[in-house]
């Protein structure tokens, strides 16, 4: 860790400037988008006995008992890493009847805290069970290929897709081949998302075509409703307000780690870096400071931010910001459209960042 200089009345002041996330291209080679296919750092302790059922929502205590029980029905020789050698050997027959759960519930309510215990209780080799965003999962098939991810994920005991988000009629094609190849090979599956399996596409897309390819799709899964309101917001005090630039500037120099950055810069880099990077642009940044926070101009802009806000919740890095308030990022077309729940799940995961970067700045 770099030393500091104390300047009187004033923080210390790191001997190094902050990073620029603007400054960072970073290159992530194929091996690495599959080995870190597991729970992110947030979840890594989380199990289902660190799950804080909401007392008034029944269905929360409901889930936690189907997922453990589901658990422990995944034990057995697929497991152990016998299923790879169906590739090339007899062929077995297809399971019959649902082969995954699928957690649906609002953002907030501890889909993916339920999801990530599922993949630790389940009784297989980490190297056996892949955890991943649907974002991540195209963009492995991306670096992959479609065979080969299939047959790297087809000896899994489990594949858990946090975040399942059927944003464009391709990715539906793509990862209804894809799932269907793995249920085939054994196995089983588990998903979170925001509305229901057969919903997926409503008020986005009306295209024939991938209205049957999301029914294909919800036929792998076993609705789970999990009702609640957002647990980031229950009980705990009100984001605090964007700090000034200059603020934000100093807390920048003064936290070993930080990266510092002027909002509209960053969203124009977002375009030049593909999202399955978002992750490593991140790699050793202790705390994301912005300057000028200001509404997003269009939706591919706000897509890009939204996937940049889960990477940064998911590493649990703290954001402190001057200019506008999170929830002023998208405009009211956009929380009314199609992708509103993507964009309200950013506001909530920032707001929460927002809050965990309080202590950088000096009172």
């Amino acid at each position: 860790m770099s030393s500091s200089t104390a300047v009187p009345g004033q923080s210390p002041i790191a001997e190094t400037a902050p990073q620029s996330l603007c400054a960072l291209e970073p290159r992530v080679p194929a091996d690495r988008l599959v080995a870190e296919m597991v729970p992110p750092p947030r979840f890594d302790s989380v199990r289902f006995e660190t799950y804080e059922p909401d007392p008034d929502q029944p269905s929360q205590r409901e889930a936690v008992e189907v997922l453990s029980s589901f658990a422990a029905g995944l034990g057995g020789a697929h497991a152990t890493g016998t299923g790879r050698r169906r590739w090339f050997g007899k062929k077995t027959a297809a399971p019959t009847g649902p082969r995954g759960v699928y957690l649906d519930g609002g953002y907030g309510v501890g889909k993916t805290h339920l999801l990530a215990s599922l993949w630790h209780a389940t009784p297989a080799d980490p190297s056996l069970k892949a955890f991943g965003t649907f974002v991540e999962l195209t963009n492995l098939v991306g670096a992959l290929g479609f065979q080969q991810t299939v047959q790297t994920l087809g000896g899994h005991r489990l594949l858990c897709i946090d975040e399942f988000e059927l944003d464009d009629p391709g990715d539906t094609v793509l990862v209804s081949s894809l799932l269907s190849r793995l249920v085939e090979a054994g196995v089983a599956l588990a998903a979170t998302s925001n509305t229901l399996p057969g919903k997926l596409g409503e008020g986005r897309f009306a295209a024939a075509d991938f209205l049957r390819e999301i029914q294909g799709l919800s036929a792998h899964f076993r609705p789970l409703r999990i009702d609640g309101e957002d647990y980031r917001h229950r009980g705990l005090p009100e984001a605090p307000p964007p700090y000034s630039s200059d603020q934000v500037t100093k807390a920048a120099y003064a936290t070993a780690g930080a990266s510092l950055d002027d909002f509209p810069a960053l969203l124009g880099h977002l375009a030049r870096v593909h999202p399955s990077r978002y992750g490593a642009l991140t790699d050793g940044i202790t705390a994301v400071c912005l300057t000028d926070v200001e509404p997003v101009p269009d939706q591919s802009t706000a897509l890009r931010l939204v996937v940049l806000a889960d990477r940064l919740y998911d590493r649990e890095v703290p954001v402190l910001a001057s200019g506008l308030p999170f929830d002023r990022l998208f405009s009211d077309e956009m929380l009314n459209g199609g992708y509103r729940k993507k964009y309200f799940r950013a506001i909530s995961r920032l707001t929460a960042l927002a809050r965990d970067a309080k202590g950088l700045v000096a009172q």
